[in-house]
C-alpha cells in the first residue's frame, strides 16, 4: 500500500512539473483565495491586540463604604484574591487617592481645604478574562462584599470590542468558506480535465485489470500536491502583504503616539494553512474522481 501511494505521488508529481505554468497558474488561484481570509485573520487578531495595547486591559473599580475600618478592607482583598477569575489586583488607600486627586487634577488648594478625607479605599481588579460575561459574574460577586459601597466597570467599551472582533472573526469565516468551496471547484474542474484528457489510457488500464482506487490515487495526489503548494504560495504572499503594511501602518501609530508591530503568521498557522489548503485539494479531486471517472471507466 504504501509502495503505491509513492508510485501515485511521483505520478502526480510528474505530472505537475510536466506543464509547470498551467501548475503555478492553478496554484496561484489557490494561493490568492487563501490569502484573502488568512490576511483577515492575521488582521483581525493584530487589532484585539493593538486595541488592548492603546486602551489598556478592561478593569473594575471596587470601592469600600467611606470610613470603613482596615480590617474590613483586609477581609474585602482576602475574598477578591481567593475569587477565581482574577488576574492581578491592586489596592488603593483613601490617603493614596487623595493624594493623586491633589497632584494629577491640580487640586491641591481644595484637598488642603479639606478638614476630611472624603475618598473611600479602592480595589483595581484585572479580571482574567475579557470577555462581557466573566465580567457581569466579577461584578455580581463582588457587589455582594460586605463593605463594598460600588462597583464599577466599563461594560459597553467591552461589549462594543467583542462584538466588533466577533464580527471580524465571523466576516473572515463566512469569505474562508466561500473562497474554499471556491477552490474544490476549481479543483474539481482540473482534475475532470485531466480525465477527459486521459480517458482513453484509463480505460485500457482497467480493461487489463487495474483496479479503481489505483486509477484514482495519482488524481488525488494530484490536487492534494496542487492545494499544498498553493498553500505554501499564499504563506509567502500573506507574509508579503503583512510587511508591506508594517511601515504606513507604523507611521499611521506614530502620529497617535500608539506603539504598533504587525505580527505575521506564526508556525502553527502556516501549518494550518497549508494543510487546509491540501485538504480543500484532495477534497475537489476527491469529488471529480468519484464524478468523472465512473463516466470514463468502460462497460464492464
Amino acid at each position: 500500500m504504501i509502495a503505491s501511494h509513492a508510485r501515485a505521488c511521483a505520478a502526480a508529481v510528474r505530472r505537475l512539473t510536466r506543464n509547470p505554468l498551467g501548475s503555478l497558474l492553478s496554484a496561484l488561484v489557490v494561493a490568492i483565495a487563501l490569502t484573502l481570509p488568512a490576511l483577515g485573520y492575521l488582521l483581525a487578531e493584530n487589532a484585539q491586540r493593538i486595541a488592548q495595547g492603546v486602551s489598556g486591559r478592561p478593569e473594575i473599580s471596587i470601592f469600600m463604604r467611606v470610613g470603613a475600618p482596615r480590617s474590613e478592607t483586609r477581609g474585602v482583598e482576602q475574598r477578591l484574591r481567593a475569587e477565581t477569575g482574577v488576574a492581578a489586583l491592586r489596592f488603593v488607600p483613601r490617603e493614596e487617592a487623595l493624594k493623586r486627586l491633589a497632584t494629577d487634577a491640580g487640586l491641591g488648594n481644595v484637598a488642603a481645604a479639606l478638614g476630611e478625607n472624603p475618598l473611600p479605599d479602592a480595589f483595581i481588579l484585572t479580571p482574567a478574562d475579557d470577555s462581557p460575561a466573566q465580567f457581569e459574574r466579577l461584578r455580581d460577586a463582588v457587589s455582594k462584599l460586605p463593605g463594598v459601597a460600588q462597583v464599577q466597570l466599563d461594560t459597553q467599551w467591552v461589549q462594543r470590542l467583542d462584538a466588533m472582533l466577533r464580527l471580524a472573526r465571523a466576516a473572515v469565516a463566512a469569505l474562508a468558506a466561500l473562497l474554499g468551496a471556491a477552490l474544490v471547484i476549481v479543483t474539481f474542474n482540473t482534475i475532470r480535465l485531466q480525465i477527459l484528457t486521459q480517458r482513453h489510457e484509463i480505460g485500457v488500464s482497467l480493461l487489463l485489470g487495474a483496479t479503481r482506487p489505483y486509477v484514482r490515487r495519482p488524481f488525488l495526489w494530484f490536487g492534494l500536491l496542487q492545494g499544498a503548494l498553493g498553500g505554501v504560495i499564499a504563506w509567502g504572499l500573506t507574509s508579503a502583504v503583512l510587511y508591506g503594511l508594517r511601515a504606513p501602518a507604523l507611521q499611521l501609530a506614530q502620529s497617535y503616539g500608539m506603539p504598533l508591530e504587525l505580527d505575521g503568521p506564526q508556525a502553527v498557522e502556516i501549518a494550518a494553512l497549508i494543510g487546509l489548503a491540501a485538504v480543500l485539494g484532495w477534497l475537489g479531486a476527491a469529488l471529480s474522481v468519484r464524478r468523472h471517472l465512473h463516466d470514463t471507466a468502460p462497460a464492464q
